[in-house]
């Protein structure tokens, strides 16, 4: 197995993991905290969000950069100096946003926190420790950027998934035996924050080629990649409004009851990305080394072979999602009328998520050559799009077109964005990625999808839907297998090696 299918597996098994821990400890920290005292916890999560707009593009910029110049001959020294030239200024950013936090602690834990059991002092001393996590924690993504960009995600994978096991293991061993306190949960926190970031600084630097002269700040570093940082910064920027415009402008719109249903299903979208990151985080360093190396036939083979495998990936779980999402949200929460209210919503909206994680892999061939201006730029449009998309088909057509509005300003996305691109990178791919990476492979997954949807029996059980489920995910997947180019040639080769040399 080559790195980058062993770093899709530990990026699948990492977020998979981590996704668990969280659903096991979750009931365990209400059930010693209480749902009030939990609920700050959600505040953490919210404040750190918030403040991610912070991040400058300096993430992305380590993760390109270093995978730049990762290919590139006597480039140990630079290497090393653009990651110290780099994390001076983010760790600042982090140590500005933990002091903010404890300068407005007694502001929220008196006129915004609203808690009837817990204490204002008790509020207070949480938001405070709240800040000090959210200063040692800050930098965990930046340096996780910089093992992206070396391809050493097995490693970061494993530890992320041992911090996550430790994190939630600690923090009920604390409140079980020692304190069943806020403030002792968030102290063990920053415990296993602190040993975490340490862990990950540690492994990115001893990954780095050494050099005999000391790493240091140089400012020639920042006038090289300010442009390509401040792009990611605004299409960052841009992105966090596109994903939340929706829930600003509905919330305000429709009636509680009929957001909550959109709500629940945005969630159930959102997760998608689930699917689309992974393979991402493993392609986009290697797509970077393609283009530093400047080998246009490897670059356009790898392009190609990167979008088939995220529609091998992608396309079969989310064509089922998408036709049986009444019946996978009726296994999830149990709960009838709630799943017939919110699977139309979720089926529309998992094909706008579609269409924005089919672009990931044209996205990430934009930023292995330092081009951010057409996302930028289409980024903006695509706000402006679909908030008078949101107004309008609400006016009119209430949730019922409110849905559309995230797949139509997509759709315009995909349609329009990639002839642009591709008049500058790989100018003879074009419709061959419309059409071999997309569109056939989407017919593929999704025609027996349709079939088993429209055999589906009107009444089954729990087991026999999962049965069934699992049968039309299955021989989706069968058909994408058997009609895909990519896995053609792969199974050609295997048989080649296996049978044709013993001749």
């Amino acid at each position: 197995m080559n790195r980058i299918k062993k770093n899709i597996v530990a990026n699948f098994g990492g977020s998979l993991f981590t996704g668990v821990m969280s659903l096991i400890f979750l009931p365990v920290y209400i059930n010693f905290l209480g749902i009030e005292a939990y609920g700050l916890v959600a505040i953490f999560t919210t404040i750190l969000t918030m403040f991610a707009v912070l991040d400058m593009g300096l993430i992305q910029t380590l993760t390109r950069e270093l995978a730049r110049l990762a290919v590139l001959p006597d480039s140990a020294r630079e290497m090393r100096d653009l990651l110290r030239t780099l994390e001076i200024p983010y760790i600042g950013i982090g140590l500005m946003i933990g002091i903010t936090v404890y300068l407005i602690a007694p502001w929220l834990a008196h006129d915004w926190v609203n808690s009837q059991t817990l204490s204002v002092k008790s509020v207070e001393s949480s938001v405070v420790i709240m800040g000090l996590i959210i200063a040692v924690q800050w930098p965990l993504g930046f340096y996780s950027g910089g093992l992206i960009g070396l391809q050493e995600q097995v490693i970061l994978n494993l530890v992320n998934s041992i911090m996550a096991l430790s994190r939630g293991l600690l923090s009920m061993l604390v409140l079980w035996q020692i304190s069943a306190t806020i403030e002792a949960f968030f102290w063990t926190q920053l415990i296993v924050s602190l040993a975490h970031i340490l862990i990950v600084i540690y492994l990115l630097w001893t990954r780095l080629p050494t050099h005999c002269k000391r790493s240091r700040f140089r400012i020639k570093i920042l006038s090289n990649i300010w442009r390509f940082a401040t792009g990611i910064a605004g299409i960052s920027l841009i992105g966090s409004l596109l994903l939340q415009l929706d829930k600003i402008i509905l919330s305000k719109l429709l009636t509680l009851e009929v957001f909550g249903y959109y709500a629940i299903a945005n969630v159930v979208s959102m997760n998608v990305y689930r699917l689309f990151g992974p393979v991402y985080s493993a392609i986009y360093p290697r797509l970077t080394n393609l283009i530093t190396l400047g080998s246009e036939k490897d670059l356009a083979d790898f392009y190609h072979k990167s979008a088939q495998l995220l529609a091998i990936v992608v396309f079969p779980v989310v064509a089922v999602l998408i036709f049986f999402s009444k019946e996978l949200i009726q296994l999830w929460l149990q709960n009838q009328n709630l799943a017939s209210a919110t699977a139309p919503i979720i089926s529309v909206l998992v094909i706008g998520t579609l269409i924005n994680g089919i672009l990931h892999i044209p996205y990430g061939l934009q930023l292995a050559a330092g081009w951010t201006s057409l996302a930028l730029r289409f980024g903006i449009l695509s706000v402006v799009i679909f908030g008078v998309l949101l107004l309008i088909l609400t006016e009119y057509y209430g949730i019922d077109g409110a849905v559309w509005a995230w797949p139509i300003q997509q759709l315009l996305y995909f349609i329009f964005t990639i002839p642009l691109m591709h008049r500058r990178l790989l100018k003879k791919e074009q419709w061959r990625w419309y059409w071999s990476d997309v569109c056939f492979p989407m017919i593929l997954s999704f025609t027996p999808v349709f079939i088993m949807w429209q055999l589906k029996p009107d009444i089954m059980g729990l087991i026999e839907t999962l049965i069934y489920l699992s049968a039309t995910y299955i021989f989706a997947l069968i058909v994408l297998f058997i009609g895909l180019p990519i896995i053609r040639s792969h199974v050609k080769k295997f048989l080649y090696k296996k049978y044709g040399n013993s001749r």
